[in-house]
This record gives structure tokens, sequence and C-alpha cells, in this order.
């Protein structure tokens, strides 16, 4: 599982910074890549990745100004074009599903796949073997919501120790009685998999925070991200000008981050006004507060290790 960033900028493209866009590529785990948000020219810059948009299947949509929905026809449409036949599944604020329709009408555009689209209210959005994801509303001039991403605990792993003490012999048995809950071994024994597995292990946490006023109660619904993704358009000391757009400072990116106990944070959505000589005193802001900060750049990439 890694995050690739596709734009970083806020507002408007510039020559360093594209529009907003996020790629989770999760291709062991559920062979696709989800999208969070989809700003004009997305798909100019996944040309210049090894993404394919054919494997992108699910695209959530934080909210629907126009750096955030801009490419978002044109990438549904290029997907037909480029084998796309799986389903997709759209997630985002209210008039989301207009947008597309009148979209795709007005442009005569007929798609390959099916669109299903969701448009969501905060709390849980849906969940699946591996993965539940939730939405939580934020404070912007329009309706917008931040995502978070939990991976479900998966299975310990075997303790062979255990087994030979049992008189199990290793073998093809040992497969078996990880994989199901109780087996009957050949000499007639049941056994169940909990006597002979450690600890299931923690999943990971992803939590992609969309334009937002700070909001300290974010906390919670950050709480324990191995990765926190926060908008940070302003610096540090423009608390107030960031109120009145809307929008966070990267000192209150790192705020939330140290109080939800994230491991990693990546500041995105930055300001035009702050060339790249800037970056290192934002990045110092965050990490004055918060030491395990990063200032995303395009096509910057972020592992996320199993825990």
């Amino acid at each position: 599982m890694d995050v690739i960033f596709l734009g970083t900028g806020a507002g408007l493209p510039s020559k360093e910074r594209n529009v907003s866009s996020i790629a989770l590529r999760m291709l062991q785990e559920q062979q696709s890549i989800w999208l969070f948000d989809c700003g004009e020219a997305t798909q100019h810059q996944i040309l210049h990745t090894t993404i394919k948009p054919r494997k992108i299947e699910k695209i959530f949509i934080t909210h629907l100004h126009g750096d955030h929905i801009y490419g978002l026809p044109g990438m549904l449409s290029s997907r037909s074009f480029q084998s796309g036949e799986t389903p997709v599944t759209l997630f985002g604020p209210k008039g989301l599903k207009e947008y597309i329709e009148t979209s795709l009408r007005v442009s005569g555009t007929t798609l390959t796949y099916p669109l299903i689209v969701n448009e969501v209210k905060e709390g849980m959005l849906f969940e699946n073997e591996q993965f539940r994801v939730s939405a939580k509303q934020l404070s912007h001039g329009i309706a917008c919501f931040g995502y978070r991403i939990e991976e479900k605990s998966r299975p310990g792993e075997l303790q062979p120790e255990r087994l030979k003490a049992a008189g199990i012999e290793p073998g093809p048995i040992y497969q078996k009685i990880k994989e199901n809950e109780e087996i009957t071994l050949p000499d007639g024994r049941t056994v169940l998999r909990s006597d002979f597995i450690g600890p299931d292990k923690p999943g990971r946490i992803v939590t992609i925070i969309g334009d937002t006023r700070y909001l300290p109660e974010l906390k919670e619904f950050a709480a324990n991200s191995d990765l926190l993704i926060h908008e940070a358009t302003f610096k540090g000391d423009n608390e107030e000008l960031a109120y009145e757009y809307f929008h966070s400072t990267t000192r209150q990116a790192a705020k939330i981050a140290k109080t939800a106990g994230a491991r990693k944070l990546v500041m995105t959505h930055i300001s035009s006004r702050y060339q790249s000589d800037m970056e290192e005193q934002l990045l110092y802001e965050a990490r004055e507060i918060f030491p395990a900060s990063e200032l995303a750049q395009d096509f910057h990439q972020v592992e996320i290790p199993q825990n």
C-alpha cells in the first residue's frame, strides 16, 4: 500500500504544483487504486506515473470546488479508451451526481463500464472483507468531507512450536490450520486455529483531510493514523487568513497529527504564494510541533508499511 500525490497545489495550477489529487495504491491488497479528488489535468499527471486508469475503481471527492473536480469528467471518459471495464464507484457531496451526469450528457460521452455515484453523509460509507471507509464533515465554504480508510486486522502468525508440542508435524496441515477456524486432523482430533496462532496484526489507517478550517475535534477522526494527509494552505502565522478562507495552516495540521497520535503527517494543498524557497520554513513550522511531518510535492510517494 502506498500513496502518490498527483497534485499538491491550492486553487489553481502552477508550474511547480498541479491542483488536488491523491492516489492510494492497493495493488497487493485489492488489485485496485482509489483516487481522492481529481483536479484539472489529473490524467496528465498520471501519465508521469505507473498508474493504469483501468485500475482506478473508487474515487472519493472531498468537495465540489473546481480545483478538486474539473479533471473528473475527462478521467472517466479516458478510462473507457484505456480498456477500463470494471465498475467505478464515486463518493462525494450532494451535487456530484448532477455534475457528472450533466458533463457526460452535454459532451456526448458514453462510458464502457458501470458508473455508480454515491452522495455521502457523515459516517460509515462502506465496508468489505479488508477495509472500512468513513467520512467526516469538515468546515469549508461548501460541503466538504474528510475520509478515513481503515484496514482490518490480519490473522497473526502460526506458532510452529505449539503445533509440534501438540504432536502435529510440519506439512500441508499447517496451512489448513491457518486458513480455517477449526479442522479435523487425520487422527480424528479437532483443533482450533486460535490455539496455534499469534495475536492479530493491526491493519493500517490512512486519513485524508480535505479543505477545512482548523477543527480540534478531528483528532478523534484521525486517531492512530499510520498516515495523516492534511491540507496546509497557509504558513503558520496566517491563522486569521486561513480562517477567513476556510483553510488551515502548517502548524494547525501538525497539531491535529500530534493530538491524533498519528505516525506520519504529509501536508498538501499548498498555496501558490509560497515558492520553493519558502518550503523549508513551512516544513520547519510543522516539525516544531510534530517532527514526523513531510511536505508533499507532485509525484511524492509515501509507502505505508504493514504493522
